[in-house]
C-alpha cells in the first residue's frame, strides 16, 4: 500500500492529436508511483481519443478518460478537478510536457517538507516543433499579485482541499481564469504557497494563452476584471506591469 499522497494530473484536450502523446508520455514516465491521470476531451473529431486510449489500455498508472462537449477549457478543467481523487492536483495542457521523470517526486517532496497548500515551479516556453529551442523563460520567484506577479498554471500544484475551499475556474473567462483563481487563493485567501526553484514544464508557444496580441488583450481584460471585482486600486498599472514582465522573460537565460 502506498502511503504517499495521490497526485491527480489533469489534461484537457480537443483535437490535440499532434502533440498530446508527448504530454501523456511525460506523465506516464514519472518515477513517482502514486499518480492518477485524468484526460478530459471536448469531443475530438481527430485521432486524439485513439492516442489516449492506446495508453490507457496498457498503463500501470490509473487513467480516467471523459469525452463530451464542454463550455470551454475552464469548464473542462473544472470537470477534471471535481473528478480527481488525489490529495494534490496538477493541470498539464495537451501540448505541454514535464521536463523530466522526476517532476512529481520533486513536487510531492516539497509539499511534505513545507506543509504548503500550493507548490509552483518554473516554466519555459519552447518552439512548437523544436522543443529544445527555448523562446521565453518564466522564473516564478515569490512575489505580489499587486505588482503583476503570478505563478504559471501548468507548473502549479494545489491541494484538492484548497479547491473545495476557494472554488473553481470561472467558465466565462477564456484566457486568465487561472489568474483569477490564484488571486483568490493567494492574494485574498493567503494560502500557504511555496516556490520550487526548478523548471518543471516545457510549454509550446502558440496555444490559447500564448498566440499573440489578441490573446494578450483578452487575458489582460480578464485580469483587469478580477482586480476590479476585488476593488484593487491602480488596476491599469498592475496589468501593464504584467505585460512588461512578459516582455522581460524573452531576454532571460536560455538554458534549463
Amino acid at each position: 500500500m502506498n502511503d504517499r499522497a495521490l497526485v491527480s494530473i489533469i489534461t484537457v484536450c480537443y483535437n490535440s492529436e499532434k502533440y498530446i502523446e508527448s504530454a501523456i508520455k511525460s506523465v506516464l514516465s514519472q518515477n513517482y508511483s502514486n499518480i492518477e491521470y485524468i484526460v478530459i476531451d471536448g469531443g475530438s473529431t481527430d485521432r486524439t481519443l485513439d492516442i489516449v486510449r492506446k495508453y490507457s489500455e496498457h498503463s500501470s498508472i490509473r487513467i480516467k478518460v471523459i469525452s463530451e462537449p464542454d463550455e470551454g477549457i475552464y469548464d473542462a478543467m473544472n470537470k477534471g478537478v471535481k473528478l480527481a481523487e488525489g490529495d494534490i492536483i496538477g493541470i498539464l495542457n495537451s501540448d505541454d510536457f514535464y521536463i523530466n521523470n522526476k517532476v512529481i517526486t520533486w513536487v510531492v517532496n516539497t509539499f511534505e517538507a513545507t506543509n504548503a497548500d500550493m507548490v509552483y515551479g518554473n516554466l519555459v516556453f519552447v518552439d512548437r516543433q523544436d522543443t529544445n529551442r527555448i523562446v521565453r523563460v518564466w522564473d516564478t520567484f515569490k512575489g505580489e499579485f499587486l505588482k503583476g506577479w503570478n505563478p504559471p498554471h501548468p507548473s502549479t500544484f494545489i491541494k484538492k482541499s484548497i479547491y473545495k475551499e476557494f472554488g473553481y475556474y470561472k467558465k466565462e473567462y477564456k484566457i486568465s481564469s487561472d489568474y483569477d483563481l490564484f488571486f483568490r487563493m493567494i492574494e485574498i485567501g493567503k494560502v500557504n504557497h511555496h516556490h520550487l526553484n526548478k523548471t518543471l514544464v516545457k510549454m509550446r508557444v502558440g496555444g490559447a494563452s500564448t498566440s499573440g496580441w489578441k490573446s494578450n488583450y483578452v487575458g489582460s481584460k480578464e485580469i483587469y476584471m478580477t482586480l476590479k471585482e476585488h476593488n484593487v486600486r491602480f488596476r491599469r498599472w498592475i496589468v501593464l506591469s504584467r505585460l512588461l514582465k512578459k516582455i522581460k522573460q524573452f531576454y532571460q537565460r536560455r538554458s534549463v
